[in-house]
C-alpha cells in the first residue's frame, strides 16, 4: 500500500509538470505585400503598331555592263552625294569597242561621200546620154545604202560610248552607302543577282506598318468625326519608339496609305515619315509608332500588373480597412504605358496589391508596403498628351 501511494504521487507530479511545460502553437505572421493607390488622372489613349524603317529612297546599285571590277571609290557606310564615283569597271575592252565603232563610222561616211559624188556626176551625164540611166540608178542606190550604213555606224558608236560610260558607276542620289557586296577583281554584270551595294537616303526616314482593317476603320472614322466637329487637334503627333525604348526626338507625319487592303492578311499598309537629321535611325530597323487617339478625363488607373484574369474575369486584390484583403472583379479600359484604366469596380484612393497577390486570399490580413515608384523599365512609354508640337504631324 505504501509503494502504491508513492507511485500515485510520482505520476501526479509528472502530469502536473507536463501541464506547465506545454506551449501554445505560434500564430502565422501576416504576409507582406506591395500595394499601389488607385489614382485619378487624365489619361492619353493612343494606338501602337510595329513596323520597319526604310530610307526615303532605297536604290540598289548594279552594274549595267559586264566586266571585271577595277576599283571601289567610296567609303562603306558613309554618306555619298549624287554623282559621286562608286565603282569603276575595267574600261579597256569598252574603249577598244568605241574605237572600232568610230572607225566603222568613218568608213561608212567615206562610202556615202563617194556615192553622193557619183550621183552628182551621173545626173548631168544622163541628160547628155553620156552614161546610162542604169548607172545613175546604181549610184542612187549606193547613196541610200551609204546613208543607212552611216546611221547604223553612228548608233553603234553611241552604244559603245554609252557602254564605256557605264564602266564608271556613280551615285544616283544622296544617301548612305552600304557595305559593298563585291570585291575588286570580281566579274560583275547585269545578270548578277545581288546588287553591288545599296544607297539609302535616311533623312527623312520612313516607317512602314500594317494595321488590321478594323483598327484602320476606327482611326479613319475618328479622324472624320473630329474634322466634322471642327476639332483643331485633328492632327496628332506621331512618335517613333526604337527597340531600346528611346523615343525619336522628331515628330512624324503620315505620308501615305495603301490604296487597297491586303486580302491575304486583312491589313492596310501605312507609311510614316520622320525627320532624321542626326542620321541615328538607319534603314531596316524594327520600331514602333504611336499616337494619341483620345484623352480620358479623370480616369481611374492602377498598375497593369495589379490586374489578373481568372476564367475571363478581371480581378484585383484590394487591401481594405484593417489591412484585410478583398478580391474584387473590375472592368478594365484601355492601357496607357504601364497603367491600366479601370472603368468599374474601384474607387480613387483604394489600395491594390501589385506584388504578392498570388499568396493571399479574401479575408486574409496582410502587411502592406508601398510599391516602389518610378518608371517601369519594361513598360511602354506613355503617348504624348495633346498640345505637343504638331508642326510635322498629321491625323
Amino acid at each position: 500500500m505504501r509503494r502504491f501511494t508513492i507511485m500515485i504521487a510520482v505520476l501526479g507530479v509528472v502530469a502536473l509538470a507536463g501541464c506547465f511545460g506545454k506551449e501554445e502553437a505560434p500564430v502565422a505572421a501576416a504576409p507582406e505585400v506591395l500595394v499601389a493607390t488607385v489614382e485619378q488622372q487624365d489619361v492619353p489613349v493612343g494606338f501602337e503598331a510595329v513596323g520597319q524603317t526604310r530610307g526615303s529612297e532605297e536604290v540598289e546599285i548594279r552594274a549595267r555592263v559586264e566586266g571585271y571590277l577595277h576599283s571601289i571609290n567610296f567609303t562603306e557606310g558613309q554618306p555619298v552625294k549624287r554623282g559621286d564615283l562608286l565603282y569603276v569597271i575595267d574600261p579597256q575592252p569598252f574603249e577598244a569597242a568605241a574605237s572600232q565603232a568610230s572607225g566603222q563610222l568613218q568608213e561608212a561616211e567615206a562610202a556615202l561621200a563617194k556615192a553622193r559624188n557619183d550621183v552628182a556626176r551621173y545626173r548631168p551625164l544622163v541628160a547628155q546620154r553620156a552614161v546610162s540611166q542604169q548607172e545613175l540608178d546604181n549610184a542612187l542606190a549606193a547613196e541610200q545604202r551609204g546613208l543607212g550604213s552611216v546611221e547604223a555606224a553612228q548608233g553603234a558608236l553611241r552604244q559603245a560610248r554609252v557602254n564605256l560610260s557605264y564602266t564608271r558607276i556613280t551615285a544616283p542620289t544622296d544617301g548612305v552607302a552600304g557595305i559593298s557586296a563585291i570585291s575588286v577583281g570580281n566579274l560583275v554584270g547585269p545578270n548578277l543577282q545581288q546588287p553591288l551595294t545599296t544607297i539609302s537616303q535616311i533623312d527623312p526616314i520612313r516607317v512602314r506598318v500594317s494595321l488590321p482593317e478594323r483598327q484602320y476603320l476606327e482611326l479613319a472614322r475618328e479622324a472624320a468625326d473630329r474634322r466634322a466637329a471642327g476639332d483643331t487637334t485633328a492632327k496628332r503627333p506621331i512618335q517613333l519608339v526604337l527597340v531600346d525604348g528611346s523615343v525619336h526626338p522628331h515628330a512624324g507625319r503620315l505620308r501615305a496609305v495603301e490604296a487597297r487592303t491586303d486580302p491575304t492578311t486583312g491589313s492596310m499598309l501605312f507609311e510614316v515619315e520622320f525627320p532624321n537629321p542626326e542620321r541615328i535611325v538607319r534603314a531596316g530597323q524594327f520600331a514602333r509608332i504611336r499616337t494619341v487617339r483620345q484623352v480620358l478625363q479623370g480616369a481611374l488607373v492602377v498598375p497593369a500588373r495589379a490586374v489578373t484574369e481568372q476564367q475571363g474575369v478581371q480581378r484585383v486584390a484590394v487591401v481594405a480597412a484593417g489591412d484585410s484583403v478583398q478580391m474584387r472583379s473590375v472592368t478594365v479600359g484601355p492601357k496607357s504605358g504601364d497603367l491600366l484604366v479601370i472603368t468599374d469596380g474601384l474607387a480613387a484612393g483604394e489600395r491594390v496589391i501589385v506584388e504578392g497577390a498570388q499568396r493571399v486570399r479574401s479575408g486574409m490580413v496582410v502587411r502592406p508596403k508601398p510599391a516602389p515608384t518610378g518608371p517601369d523599365t519594361t513598360a511602354t512609354p506613355t503617348p504624348p498628351a495633346p498640345g505637343a508640337d504638331t508642326t510635322r504631324s498629321t491625323n
